[in-house]
C-alpha cells in the first residue's frame, strides 16, 4: 500500500509575529489530518473507495463486504472492493455521467442533459468494451425498449431527457446498439461518439469542421492546439480560407498560424462529408460530396488546398508530435472519420489522456508529485493490456483511499 507523506514545517513564531506563527500552525494542522488519513484502517478506507466512485455513502451489508477485500494482508484484494463499488448505480448515473458531460459541449459544461455521447461513454466504461475504440465503433448505447421511452430520434433529444427526468437506472437500462442501425449512417461512416447526434450539434455545426478536430483533441488527448504548435511540418493541405499574410502581415502567418493549421487541416479532412443540419437538428453524412462549409472564404487564399473528399493525412507523425505516440502498426493515413478514430484511440496519447482524466476524477486532484506520476504510468500500462476504464477507476480509487 502507498501512502503520501508529510513534513512537518520547521518554521517556528518568531518574536511572536503572528504570520510566522499562522504559517507554523497551518503546515502542523496538515500533516495531522495526512497522517490521520494514511492510518486509516480497512473499514474507513472502503467507506472513501465507495465515496469516491459512488458518490454516496455504502449500504452498512456493502460496506463490510468491502471492509474484508481491503485487507492489507491480501495485496490486491482492494481492487475487488472497488468493483464492488462500482456496482452501485450512482456511480453510472452520477459519477460517469459527469465524467462524460464536459466532452459533449464547446463550454465543457458538466450541467447539461443526458444524451447519445454520454450514455454510449456509459455503457461502453459498464460493459468493459475495449476504450480505444471511442472514437471509431459502430456503436450507441439506448435506453432498453421495456423503460418506454420515447423513440431514438435523429431529430432530437427526447429519449434520453426523459431517461434522465425519470431517473432511470444506466446501469440496469442502457443497451448496447449499432449505431448504422439507429441513426441512419452507413457503418464506415459511423466514428464513436464523434458520430453521435450530441458530439454533431456542438462540434460540426456550421463553421468548418475543425471544432471536431479541435476537442476531440482536447477531451480525449488532453492537448489543445497550443501544446501540438510545430511550425517546422510541410503546409501544403492548409486550406483556402487561412489568409497567408493576416492584418498583411505573413510573419503571423508563418510564426502562428502555420503551426496549427499545417497538422489539423490534413487530419479535419475526415470530416469533410459532415455537418449538422439545425433546421433539421440532425446529423447529415454526403459520401462522394464535400460539404459546402470547407469552402468558406475560399478567396482568402485561392492557391491553398481545395479538399475533394475526406482523406486525411498525420503529419503529426513526424517532428516534436511523434511523441504522442502514434500506432506503427497503422499506415497514419486514411479516408473517413472512422479511420482517424483509430489512428487517435490507439495513441499513447489517447491512453494517458483517458488515465489522468480518471485519476483527477476520483482522486479530486491532478497528479501533483513523483509518487503520482509512477501510479499514473503504472495504470497507463494496465489501461493499454485491455484499455478497460472500470480497471482504471479501482486502480484510481484504491490508490487514493488512503489520502
Amino acid at each position: 500500500m502507498t501512502y503520501r507523506t508529510c513534513r512537518s514545517s520547521e518554521r517556528k513564531p518568531v518574536d511572536g509575529r503572528t504570520a510566522g506563527f499562522a504559517k507554523w500552525l497551518s503546515a502542523s494542522l496538515v500533516c495531522l489530518c495526512l497522517a490521520a488519513t494514511a492510518n486509516a484502517g480497512p473499514r474507513e478506507q472502503a467507506k472513501r473507495i465507495h465515496d469516491r466512485l459512488a458518490g454516496v455513502p455504502p449500504t452498512e451489508a456493502v460496506l463490510q463486504l468491502m471492509e474484508a477485500e481491503v485487507d492489507p494482508f491480501q495485496p490486491g484484494t482492494a481492487v475487488d472492493a472497488a468493483y464492488r463499488a462500482m456496482e452501485d448505480p450512482a456511480f453510472y448515473n452520477v459519477t460517469l455521467k459527469n465524467f462524460a458531460a464536459p466532452w459533449t459541449n464547446r463550454e465543457r459544461d458538466v450541467f447539461v442533459p443526458l444524451n447519445d455521447y454520454i450514455a454510449t461513454v456509459v455503457g461502453m466504461i459498464r460493459d468493459d468494451v475495449p476504450f480505444n475504440t471511442l472514437l471509431s465503433s459502430d456503436m450507441i448505447y439506448v435506453g432498453s425498449n421495456s423503460l418506454g421511452l420515447p423513440a431514438y430520434s435523429n431529430g432530437n433529444n427526447d429519449h434520453y431527457a426523459e431517461l434522465e427526468r425519470r431517473s432511470l437506472d444506466m446501469k440496469a437500462g442502457l443497451e448496447q446498439r449499432l449505431q448504422s442501425n439507429v441513426n441512419g449512417l452507413p457503418p464506415n461512416a459511423t466514428a464513436g461518439v464523434m458520430t453521435t447526434r450530441a458530439a454533431a450539434e456542438a462540434f460540426f455545426i456550421a463553421g468548418t469542421n475543425r471544432a471536431m478536430f479541435r476537442f476531440t483533441m482536447l477531451n480525449h488527448m488532453c492537448n489543445d492546439l497550443e501544446q501540438v504548435h510545430d511550425t517546422r511540418l510541410v503546409p501544403d493541405r492548409i486550406r483556402q480560407d487561412v489568409s497567408r499574410s493576416p492584418g498583411g502581415d505573413s510573419r503571423l502567418f508563418l510564426n502562428n498560424c502555420i503551426g496549427c493549421h499545417n497538422g489539423m487541416d490534413p487530419l479535419a479532412g475526415a470530416f469533410a462529408y459532415y455537418n449538422f443540419n439545425p433546421d433539421t437538428g440532425s446529423i447529415e453524412y454526403t459520401p462522394g460530396t464535400v460539404q459546402p462549409k470547407y469552402f468558406n472564404n475560399d478567396v482568402n487564399f485561392p492557391y491553398g488546398f481545395q479538399t475533394t473528399d475526406d482523406s486525411w493525412m498525420n503529419y503529426w507523425r513526424e517532428g516534436q508530435n511523434q511523441f504522442l505516440g502514434w500506432d506503427p502498426g497503422l499506415p497514419g493515413a486514411g479516408n473517413g472519420a472512422k479511420s482517424l478514430g483509430e489512428e487517435l484511440g490507439n495513441s499513447d496519447a489517447f491512453a494517458a489522456c483517458q488515465v489522468r482524466k480518471v485519476f483527477q476524477a476520483v482522486c479530486l486532484r491532478e497528479p501533483e508529485d513523483a509518487a503520482d506520476r509512477q501510479q499514473v504510468q503504472q495504470m497507463v500500462a494496465s489501461f493499454k493490456a485491455g484499455y478497460r476504464m472500470k480497471q482504471t477507476f479501482a486502480e484510481a480509487a484504491v490508490y487514493c483511499m488512503g489520502q
